[in-house]
């Protein structure tokens, strides 16, 4: 559509009756598509600006010097794959530092990279620098002293998947030093003002936070509370004797305060709680050239800052006095904090971005985010409050569309994620999209919302799909009770916590909503709670109180009545769900079965999959697609208004992404029980075979060198795959059952680490070394395994392999410690041609049963029965592909 048109469009909308002054269409892409530039940081020495902007349709980090423009910024970052979210400055200014995962694996390295290092040849960045380079394990940022600007402090759970240990690493070289082995269960260290560490928090056995001191030899409790109270240090007293405890620890405490405490003493002292009581104590605010604590932040309908030091209290009044009716938030600032970058908002205001000299009381603009966005056609947001089922008040924010009367108007639930998060007043980019298409919003914050006090956080334990899904469905009724609300044409829309209100609302009230949006939302509870990550270990006893435990009768039939996966068949709602191939929590099989019940009893489904991302999109353009998508969805089943147009690259990346409904297939559920060992009819043959093997990932091409060698000895067959990688040489050898080809044992070596397993009858015994961590493995695997490892391929190959063959067998997990039910398929046949020569192979391919995302596609020839490509997608490495093809 040109612009001509859409602005004659635009016209004839406001002529039309019922449009007579509501805005025109505003586009998605002013909504959701990258910003030009946003997340300013400025350095310490003030010299240099920061920030994010798309480079290469990609948003990175851009800088320029402070005095100049912003087109003269460069790019000094280049990721073409994952959008980078936020950065800082190191402490001296030297270098940007930034993390990012893969394709949404949720597992994060430390990047750095220096602006002012000359480009390689041929390069339009400098070169940044993985400081962690880790795979399969995330970094989590602890630390960065003052007094040593060359050094980060962080967590990496490289030696146990559950728990960080405490680094000190070097940003210019590097070199990471081992502080602390976390065998303590350790959740979180404290240092000092004077960069000392001091203090620990620790996530007990059964939930408890406890608050330790580090002591030269071990730690000492100093403070806890229970799993459903809150505790933590919030920063240390410029005295160094006490720090800062925001708690709401014992049965007369409601909400969170902030009291000082004594390290040696344990001696407590109130310093403030809500002087309205009615939120709990959200932030505090130090300066770091006094180290004085210079103000306290609440959050209730609206932000209220409460200021301790005049002349910070006196600039804020200044700066309100410039910029009436925004809320005015401090980012980053110069080493003397003389000079500060600090950004206005709105609820119309996505942010204005100004420099901000304290002694002089100058203020410029630098940007304004999202600066195409059309203020004026905005709509304000309100705080409202309304009575839940069982008469608790539910705080909420509505936002009415502009230009038409609050009566009978299409509306949009929208719950927030988490659960235990909170929505809050401000600019909210999905609220005003769905405005601006004639919706009225309502963000309810439902029971278990944090920032409400302790009772009405755990109002919501074990009430997924009960009472917390009454505060979303009561805030239906209440906007129907005002006359807001036509109760024919009620929606939902949410993303993970939200997405589960939405399958929740739809399966549980299938009267109420007339269309519903689930992006990455859980439909099976337990699911969830099983694909709890590593790192989260910390927390799983959490999860338990406040969802329900799956390990007990009681908690496992609770949770499987909340789930809305069990009560498909009763969701007629017209839904789309959205789902991330690669998240680790909402198991795709699932959103599968949503789509089959809804398909298959002939309800509106429609099914969008984004093969590169996780739990949420972070890509702008599956966002844009998305929202492309679920706009015109909701205007066709509730009547608003939506944008027909998108651009070249957005229509067919929702092409790509969008799935026929009618081509989802059920994955044949199979009993671990009743899966046996599939017979071969032939058997191995010794001998060497090498591969020309590269992997693909985030973009790049990786060659390898592989090989695989049989041998018969000791009664068995021993295999051995070693493949040559940049960092070193792996190893993994199998020992076969010459017979049936089971596997009895299997050791891997590879970058220091080992695993050694033994497997004999039912069972599965051995240990995982990494670093000088020993983690013994112990488990059932309720069969024998075979086709896993070094060997597995060859296995398969010996079965009596035809044109639509399938079989069913046990792989081992040994990082999860679990079996993996595998489907084995023959595709059909295929002549190839690799380094060896030109084969009739058969295509054979083996995916999870469970849904997963990981696949393995085997070419094995007729004659040899000799596998002479492989084809592997592995989402433990962002969904990284290895190709190996024989070549001798």
């Amino acid at each position: 559509m040109t612009s001509l048109t859409r602005l004659s469009l635009a016209a004839l909308l406001l002529l039309a009756p019922g449009f007579a002054q509501q805005p025109p269409l505003i586009d998605r892409e002013l909504f959701f598509g990258d910003p030009e530039i946003s997340g300013a940081q400025i350095s310490p020495d003030g010299k240099f600006i920061g920030f994010l902007k798309p480079f290469h349709d990609t948003r990175n980090v851009w800088v320029k010097r402070t005095d100049e423009p912003f087109a003269a910024a460069k790019p000094v970052t280049n990721d073409t794959k994952r959008p980078i979210r936020q950065f800082f400055w190191s402490r001296d200014g030297k270098y940007v530092l930034y993390a990012q995962d893969k394709l949404g694996d949720e597992n994060f390295n430390a990047y750095a990279v220096n602006p002012a290092d000359p480009l390689p040849a041929g390069a339009e960045v400098p070169t940044a620098r993985n400081l962690t380079d880790l795979k399969g394990v995330r970094v989590e940022l602890v630390a960065v002293p003052r007094s040593e600007p060359d050094i980060l402090y962080a967590g990496l759970n490289d030696r146990d998947k559950s728990w960080h240990d405490l680094y000190r690493i070097r940003i210019s070289t590097g070199e990471r030093t081992l502080l602390r082995k976390n065998t303590d269960r350790i959740t979180g260290w404290i240092f000092d003002r004077s960069d000392k560490l001091r203090l620990a928090t620790r996530s007990a056995e059964n939930g408890d936070t406890e608050i330790l001191r580090v002591d030269d030899k071990g730690f000492t409790k100093i403070y806890s509370c229970d799993v459903l109270e809150t505790c933590d240090p919030a920063g240390f007293h410029k005295d160094g004797k006490r720090f800062y405890l925001q708690t709401n620890k014992g049965a007369a405490e409601d909400l969170v305060k902030l009291e000082l405490m004594d390290v040696d003493s344990g001696k407590e002292e109130t310093v403030e709680s809500d002087p309205e009581h009615r939120v709990d104590f959200e932030t505090a605010i130090f300066s770091e050239v006094s180290d004085q604590l210079i103000a306290t932040v609440y959050q209730y309908e609206k932000r209220r800052i409460y200021w301790k030091d005049p002349a910070y209290e006196a600039d804020y009044k200044f700066l309100e006095s410039k910029l009436p009716g925004y809320e005015i938030n401090f980012g980053s600032h110069t080493r003397d904090e003389k000079t500060w970058l600090i950004t206005s908002n709105s609820d119309l205001e996505p942010g204005e971005t100004y420099l901000f000299d304290r002694p002089s009381h100058k203020l410029t603009l630098q940007y304004k985010v999202r600066e195409k966005l059309p203020r004026a056609a905005l709509a304000h947001m309100e705080p409202v409050r309304y009575e839940s089922s069982d008469g608790l008040e539910i705080p909420a924010y509505l936002t009415l569309p502009k230009g038409v009367p609050a009566k009978n108007l299409p509306v949009l639930l929208l719950p927030h994620g988490g659960p235990w998060g909170r929505d809050t007043w401000g600019y909210n980019g999905f609220a005003q999209f769905f405005a601006n298409r004639g919706y009225a919003v309502l963000e309810p914050n439902f029971r278990a919302s944090t920032g409400y006090g302790k009772k009405f956080l755990n109002a919501g334990n074990l009430q997924w799909g009960d009472k917390m899904q009454d505060d979303v469905t009561w805030g239906a009724k209440y906007l129907v009770a005002k006359g807001i609300a036509d109760p024919k044409r009620i929606g939902i829309i949410g993303g993970s916590y939200g997405g589960y209100a939405t399958l929740a609302g739809v399966a549980f009230t299938p009267d109420l909503y007339a269309a519903a949006v689930s992006i990455v939302g859980p439909s099976n509870l337990i699911t969830l709670l099983n694909s709890i990550p590593p790192y989260w270990e910390p927390v799983r006893k959490l999860f338990y109180v406040r969802m329900g435990d799956p390990g007990t009768p009681q908690g496992k039939a609770q949770l499987q009545r909340q789930s809305p996966l069990n009560s498909a068949q009763k969701i007629k709602t017209p839904l789309m769900v959205v789902q991330g191939a690669n998240d680790p929590r909402v198991n795709k099989a699932e959103s599968d079965q949503i789509v089959i019940a809804l398909r298959d009893r002939g309800f509106p489904v429609e099914y969008i999959v984004a093969p590169d991302e996780g739990h949420g999109f972070a890509r702008p353009v599956n966002n844009m697609a998305m929202f492309a998508a679920s706009e015109k969805f909701f205007a066709h089943y509730l009547g608003g208004r939506y944008q027909e147009d998108m651009t070249p690259e957005v229509a067919t990346r929702l092409k790509e992404i969008t799935v026929d409904p009618k081509t989802v297939v059920l994955a044949r559920k199979i009993e671990a029980a009743s899966v046996g060992v599939p017979k071969v009819v032939a058997t191995l043959q010794p001998g060497v075979s090498k591969y020309k093997a590269t992997i693909q990932i985030h973009g790049q091409s990786i060659p390898l060198e592989m090989s695989t060698e049989i041998k018969r000895e000791n009664g068995a067959f021993a295999v051995t795959d070693t493949i040559q990688t940049p960092m070193g040489a792996g190893i993994d050898t199998g020992i076969l059952d010459p017979d049936t080809l089971v596997l009895r044992k299997r050791s891997v070596n590879q970058n220091g680490a080992t695993i050694e397993l033994v497997f004999a009858g039912d069972k599965v015994t051995g240990s995982m070394q990494m670093g000088t961590e020993d983690k013994p493995i112990s488990a059932d695997i309720g069969g024998a395994i075979f086709g896993d490892g070094a060997g597995g391929p060859e296995a398969i190959a010996c079965l009596p392999l035809a044109e639509g063959y399938t079989t069913t067998f046990r792989n081992f997990d040994p990082q999860l410690q679990k079996v993996k039910l595998m489907q084995l398929q023959v595709a059909g046949s295929e002549k190839i041609t690799v380094p060896a020569g030109t084969f009739d192979t058969f295509k054979t391919e083996v995916t999870p049963n469970d849904g997963g995302a990981d696949k393995l596609t085997l070419w094995i020839a007729k004659d040899s029965r000799k596998p002479v490509k492989v084809s592997a997608v592995m989402p433990e490495m962002g969904g990284a592909v290895l190709t190996a093809e024989l070549a001798q």
